[in-house]
């Protein structure tokens, strides 16, 4: 259990507040939280009884119904007259503060008002803690009452319940586990209840008998359920990975040396847990994909956060969305939060017309950016930089900016390669083409100015053409697509020096310096495509 929350239940026992408010799903967890606490005479020094009220049974002690106490006011009238120090737990009470669809019951929230003064004053010592999965709270009783969160397990409360599971199941094939592997599995299992945790756990033993690293994806869908349930974060399924993107040899590389550093390893050569990076360039060039691959690789969940589902018609729920996305998470973590073309997301922020919803949830963000220690990576990709706010590209919110450019030539021969070997697999489609190092290279010198989206759609538009025609590829086929497309280095081209010129001194490049504008074939590539290539 998270110590710090057990040091702020401990205080609150001990100044005598009155009401307590646990949020929580773990209800049983809390139980047990409350009455090893309440009965530690070191923590708290005054022990306590724990009594437990619900709807159906009223107040229990050790397993004894106390009759008579099913009614709110009866169960208030009994904490008033126990003449002993004692805890008194309220499972659900939140129903009569007003949840949705119905209304406050004042008179059990004037009764609760009425023994404040004896709670706080009488020679026992009373707590009342209210445990509840969601924080509901009248307005007159805000001031009298605290809220804590309960923590979702640690890392250490999960690796407890997993190795209980595998000592316990001796007909599970554990011989593929070792130490690296079970870390995994268990911080994988983050953000999860110990019910959840345990269901995951067994669900990947059955599947096949045996755990092993293989069952990440199990524990993986698990928390989809959660995410799903958010309505606002949209779980990322895929399985690109970051050999499956040509290119950006500087971007995947310094990705891939932080990979891992959430582990215990690194905390080893005491290493923060990366914050995130920001990639800006043209667009179709693979940010979006790097993103993707990224959860691949790094074998993390992949969260899309969506700002348009942030906004909400209804007074300060907006604000309320954009915390429960971050929590969420936060929960789910370590985990990839990815903010895709975020310059449009906060295209209104400058505005007056929403009352400045906009400018406080983008300050809850940067906040979060800046101070958050869970191991949440955001990876933002824009293509319109001047969109962005100073404040969000300043040090400290992202690690590093990447800017992404047009292809290289080396680049282009790789995302040729790419989708001709991913889509031409047999010679029924192939024909006389002779899918090799030649055939790349030839088709990238065609298409200098061409971007990865539009190579990628050269390929698809080429392949429809054989197929209409009931015959394999030829090599006219590519070129004569390429010969009709008017590339994005055409059509935006100011756009394109504007970045650079932002990104000369504000960006690293996602590709290597050597690799860049290595224009040796340009009077072939002008002379092919009737002089349209720029001259950059």
């Amino acid at each position: 259990m998270d110590n710090k929350f057990i040091s702020q239940l401990t205080r609150l026992y001990r100044a005598r507040f009155p009401y307590i408010y646990i949020t929580t799903y773990e209800e049983d967890r809390a139980l047990g939280l409350i009455k090893s606490l309440s009965a530690s005479e070191k923590l708290i020094k005054i022990p306590r009884e724990v009594f437990v009220w619900t709807q159906t049974k009223g107040f229990t002690q050790n397993d004894k119904v106390i009759e008579g106490t099913n009614s709110p006011d009866k169960a208030i009238d009994f904490i008033n007259d126990v003449q002993k120090n004692a805890v008194f737990v309220m499972c659900d009470f939140h129903v009569y503060f007003g949840v949705k669809g119905r209304q406050v019951d004042y008179n059990v929230v004037r009764h609760l008002r009425d023994i404040i003064g004896k709670l706080k004053t009488d020679k026992f010592r009373k707590n009342v803690i209210f445990i509840s999965p969601e924080l509901i709270i009248p307005d007159t009783m805000q001031k009298e009452i605290t809220v804590l969160d309960m923590p979702l397990p640690t890392l250490e409360d999960i690796k407890a319940k997993f190795d209980r599971m595998v000592t316990q199941n001796s007909q599970i094939d554990s011989s593929e586990l070792d130490e690296e592997a079970s870390e995994k599995l268990c911080k994988a299992a983050l953000g999860l209840t110990l019910q959840e945790a345990e269901n995951a756990f067994a669900l990947a033993m059955v599947n096949d008998g045996k755990i092993s690293i293989e069952d990440l994806d199990t524990i993986q869908n698990e928390k989809m359920q959660i995410i799903r349930k958010t309505g606002i974060l949209e779980f990322i399924k895929t399985d690109l990975k970051m050999d499956d993107i040509g290119g950006l040899e500087n971007l995947k590389s310094w990705l891939m040396k932080r990979n891992n550093s959430w582990s215990e390893q690194a905390k080893k050569y005491s290493l923060p847990a990366p914050k995130g990076v920001l990639v800006t360039g043209v667009p179709g060039c693979g940010k979006s994909l790097t993103a993707k691959a990224m959860s691949s690789a790094w074998q993390l969940p992949l969260l899309k956060l969506d700002f348009g589902k942030i906004f909400s018609g209804i007074v300060g729920s907006s604000e309320e969305n954009m915390r429960k996305a971050l929590k969420t998470a936060e929960a789910v973590s370590p985990s990839i939060l990815w903010v895709d073309e975020i310059e449009k997301s906060l295209s209104g922020l400058n505005s007056n017309g929403d009352s400045g919803t906009s400018s406080r949830i983008f300050g809850t963000f940067l906040t979060w950016m800046q101070e958050k220690t869970a191991p949440v990576f955001v990876i933002a990709t824009a293509n319109d930089i001047s969109g962005l706010p100073p404040e969000l590209l300043r040090k400290g919110r992202f690690d590093e900016i990447f800017f992404v450019d047009m292809p290289t030539q080396k680049e282009r021969e790789e995302i040729f390669k790419l989708h001709l070997t991913k889509r031409i697999k047999t010679p029924e489609v192939s024909g006389k083409i002779q899918i090799n190092n030649a055939l790349f290279k030839k088709l990238a010198q065609l298409t200098e100015g061409f971007v990865g989206a539009e190579i990628e759609q050269i390929v698809i538009t080429s392949l429809y053409e054989a197929f209409f025609n009931k015959r394999a590829l030829t090599l006219e086929d590519l070129t004569n697509t390429i010969n009709t497309i008017v590339p994005l280095s055409v059509t935006q081209e100011e756009q394109i020096f504007e970045l650079r010129d932002w990104a000369n001194v504000r960006a690293v490049s996602a590709t290597p310096v050597d690799e860049q504008y290595n224009n040796d074939n340009q009077d072939d590539v002008n002379a092919f495509r009737g002089g349209r290539a720029l001259d950059f």
